[in-house]
């Protein structure tokens, strides 16, 4: 299904692996083609983002929402670049839909030409010897040059100007050819997440094997999961696998920087929920994914019935988990301190269902890719606190980041 739809310039597939997380709702969900489409960058995206919606409240609508979309959301602006592409906000509405579990195949389709569809699909041959190139990955941030970064933000800290940070680094590629489709495949073959999307706009691709949770409306509830710690996992022993968990559980760093993103996401969604509805439904839940143990916190609350999608984004972007708090402060922090316009990372991707339901992710644990000019990149990052071990925050970046790197066979 993928191979088919990748014919198109715009496409978004969205899988779930099979995970049951709190907050299921498809196995797997994707939007081929576009019927219409509204690209925007941060200034008055949101705005035009809703008068699309409005003319388009009856159908399926696929997007993302970039990091720098924070522009507007915050009011920290930053002048951005990026060598991937992707604006601040993309949407669009798919010429075909699917809906994908164990049972069967549901395709939506506008032409109503549902058995031809399915046949192009059972027919899509899938080229076996793709070329290509040697990848050579370079560090943006040396490791010297990441723990001279640590030490002045933990300064920023003992002063009392943040919390916790969250501080990303970027490594890169340049002159690189390579089979989005199969990068994909093979990224979350090895690290399948309840959140992966292969995500393409044009000449610019995500390929992204999350395992964390943005927000979900469904009906009345929103319903934020951020993530806070990791450790690695050992799977040839289970009993040193077991005492990771435990240690994760126990660790006094990782809840520290777990609840303050907790409290944080409590105070994004009271805005937008109403009073006294909004309440933590599990703190500190251990979940075990294919490299590393999370930790993952779930809030909760029932929106207000007069707000709209971009009201509830205006109120809740960027997410906490992704810049630290207090979020105003961070975010200032972080376009001082980082090296790499973040783009579409740290944002999200997902849909928005014709009923006004959505569902969308935190873009981390992937790899960007622009066709056009070459160029991949993938950035990791970890929450900075006071009590950070500098050393262990660096081999934790190195951690997220070993999916991918074995992928990329280097």
């Amino acid at each position: 299904m993928l191979n088919w739809g990748n014919r198109f310039n715009i496409c978004a597939f969205l899988d779930n692996h099979q995970y049951q997380l709190q907050g299921h709702n498809y196995e797997c969900l994707a939007g081929f083609g576009s019927i219409a489409s509204i690209k925007a960058n941060a200034g008055t995206a949101l705005s035009q983002l809703q008068f699309f919606l409005n003319a388009h409240n009856n159908d399926w609508c696929f997007g993302h929402l970039g990091y720098n979309l924070k522009n507007e959301t915050t009011q920290v602006v930053s002048a951005t670049t990026t060598c991937i592409g992707f604006s601040d906000l993309f949407f669009f509405v798919p010429k075909y839909v699917f809906q994908l579990n164990e049972q069967e195949l549901k395709i939506g389709s506008f032409a109503n030409d549902h058995a031809k569809i399915l046949e192009q699909i059972l027919q899509t041959t899938v080229e076996v010897n793709s070329k290509q190139s040697f990848i050579t990955i370079q560090e943006r941030v040396n490791k010297a040059a990441y723990l001279t970064a640590i030490e002045k933000i933990q300064k920023h800290i003992l002063r009392g100007d943040c919390f916790e940070l969250n501080y990303c680094m970027e490594f890169f590629a340049e002159d690189v050819l390579i089979d989005a489709v199969k990068v994909y495949q093979a990224l979350t073959a090895f690290s399948p997440n309840p959140f992966a999307a292969f995500y393409k706009v044009e000449n610019s691709y995500l390929l992204c094997a999350s395992p964390e949770r943005f927000l979900r409306k469904k009906g009345t509830e929103l319903l934020s999961q951020p993530i806070k710690g990791t450790v690695r996992r050992e799977r040839d022993n289970s009993t040193i696998d077991e005492a990771l968990k435990e240690q994760l559980y126990q660790s006094a760093k990782d809840r520290s920087e777990n609840v303050m993103v907790v409290d944080l996401v409590r105070n994004d969604l009271s805005k937008v929920c109403k009073e006294g509805t909004v309440k933590v439904d599990e703190l500190f839940g251990i979940y075990s994914f294919p490299q590393v143990h999370q930790m993952i916190s779930s809030v909760s609350g029932k929106v207000k019935e007069e707000l709209n999608f971009t009201d509830i984004i205006r109120a809740t972007f960027p997410m906490g988990s992704m810049t630290g708090a207090p979020k105003q402060k961070v975010i200032q922090l972080i376009d001082e301190f980082e090296q790499t316009d973040r783009g579409i990372f740290s944002g999200a991707v997902g849909y928005i269902a014709p009923n006004g339901d959505f569902d969308f992710n935190v873009v981390i644990r992937s790899i960007l890719y622009n066709a056009s000019t070459n160029y991949l990149s993938y950035l990791v990052g970890s929450g900075i606190t006071f009590y950070s071990n500098a050393e262990n925050e660096y081999e934790e970046c190195l951690l997220k980041a070993e999916a991918i790197k074995k992928v990329l066979h280097f």
